[in-house]
C-alpha cells in the first residue's frame, strides 16, 4: 500500500479509502447491505492490506454503517490514531422531521453528536458535507462547520459533488471570515464520468484540496467490463440507471476490457489503476462486498499504465450530463 497526504494538509492516508455503505442493516433502505458478522473479514482483509482511510455517512442503511464501522475499527486498530475516519451529513437519518436535514446550523450540530455516538468515538478526522444546500446560506454553514473543528468533534472538513463554482464559493467565504476550509472533494469520477475533469479537479489542485472520488468503479458497472454478469446491487440500485449509460458506454468498457485481457489482470484493478494515475486524485473510495474487491483495489496501487494504455482508455469519452 501507498500512502499520501490528503491535499496539502499534514493527514497522510491510504492510497484506497475503504467505503462503508455496503455494510450496514440490509433490512434497511441498501438492501445489498451486508451486516457486521459477513463485512468482519472483509474490512480485516482491507486492514490488512494497509487500508487505513475509511468514510462511511450517517444516511447509509439509516445510521447502521455508521455503527457497523466504529465497531470493526474499534476491533482492528489498537489506537484510534492508527485509521482515518470519515462521515457525512446532509440527508435525513429516518423521519424525524423538517430541521433534521440539510447543512444549517441546528442540523450539523446535532448530526455531529449523532454520528459520533453511533461510531462511539469523540471525534472523526473528515466531516464532510454530502451535498450542497440551497436553502442554506453558506455563511452559515461554513461557520457551524467551523466550530464544530473546534470543538474537537472534527479534525478537518471536505465536502462531495457539487458545481465547481459552489466550492470556490465556500473556500472564499470560509478564508474571508477566518472559518476552516475544505480540505477535501469527494466527487463522482471515473472512466465513465469524467465531467469532473473541466472545472473541480483543476481547481482542487491549484486550491492543494485532495480528492477522493466516489464510485471509481462505476458502481461495479466497470468491474464487470467485458462480462455478463450482475449482482444483487444491480437490480436494486436505481442510481446506475440514472448515472450510466450502458449502450453508450460500450466502447469505453471494451478498452478496459481489452487491457485487462492483455495484461491477464481483473478489469477492476485496470479501472481503479487508471484512476490512481490521475494527478489530482488522492484515494478513491471502493465499495467491497466480497473478498476479491478488497484484493483487487490493493492490487490496483501497484498497477503502472503506460501512456499508451491510459490514452487508449481514454480516448472514447464524450461529454455527458453533469450527474450527482
Amino acid at each position: 500500500m501507498d500512502y499520501l497526504r490528503l491535499g496539502t494538509t499534514g493527514l497522510t492516508v491510504s492510497r484506497i479509502c475503504l467505503g462503508m455503505m455496503s455494510y450496514g442493516d440490509p433490512a434497511g433502505p441498501n438492501g445489498w447491505a451486508l451486516p457486521e458478522p459477513d463485512a468482519e473479514p472483509l474490512v480485516k482483509a482491507a486492514v490488512d492490506g494497509g487500508v487505513t482511510f475509511f468514510d462511511t455517512a450517517d444516511v447509509y442503511s439509516a445510521g447502521t454503517s455508521e455503527i457497523v464501522t466504529g465497531n470493526l475499527l474499534r476491533k482492528f486498530f489498537p489506537r484510534r490514531d492508527d485509521y482515518v475516519l470519515a462521515t457525512k451529513v446532509f440527508f435525513p437519518v429516518g423521519d424525524r422531521g423538517h430541521n433534521a436535514q440539510g447543512l444549517s446550523r441546528k442540523h450539523i450540530m446535532a448530526a455531529i453528536d449523532d454520528s459520533l455516538t453511533r461510531l462511539d468515538t469523540d471525534h472523526v478526522d473528515l466531516y464532510q458535507i454530502h451535498r450542497w444546500d440551497e436553502n442554506t446560506p453558506i455563511e452559515e454553514t461554513m461557520e457551524a462547520l467551523h466550530d464544530v473543528v473546534k470543538a474537537g468533534k472534527a479534525r478537518y472538513i471536505g465536502a462531495s459533488s457539487m458545481y465547481a463554482w459552489r466550492f470556490a464559493k465556500a473556500q472564499h467565504v470560509a478564508e474571508k471570515n477566518g472559518w476552516t476550509k475544505f480540505v477535501a472533494m469527494q466527487n463522482h469520477y471515473n472512466l465513465l464520468y469524467r465531467e469532473e475533469e473541466r472545472e473541480m479537479l483543476p481547481l482542487c489542485a491549484d486550491q492543494g484540496v485532495g480528492v477522493i472520488p466516489w464510485s471509481p468503479l462505476a458502481r461495479g458497472v466497470l468491474a464487470r467490463a467485458g462480462t455478463e454478469v450482475t449482482t444483487a446491487r444491480t437490480g436494486s440500485d436505481a442510481r446506475i440507471d440514472y448515472l450510466y449509460d450502458p449502450e453508450n458506454d460500450k466502447v469505453i468498457l471494451d478498452r478496459v476490457a481489452h487491457v485487462a485481457r492483455d495484461r491477464d489482470l481483473p478489469a477492476a484493478q485496470i479501472a481503479l489503476a487508471w484512476l490512481l494515475h490521475q494527478p489530482a486524485v488522492t484515494a478513491p473510495i471502493v465499495g467491497a462486498t466480497k473478498g476479491r474487491h478488497v484484493d483487487d483495489a490493493v492490487a490496483a496501487v501497484s498497477v503502472s499504465l503506460s501512456q499508451e494504455e491510459l490514452a487508449f482508455l481514454e480516448a472514447p469519452y464524450r461529454s455527458r450530463e453533469v450527474r450527482f
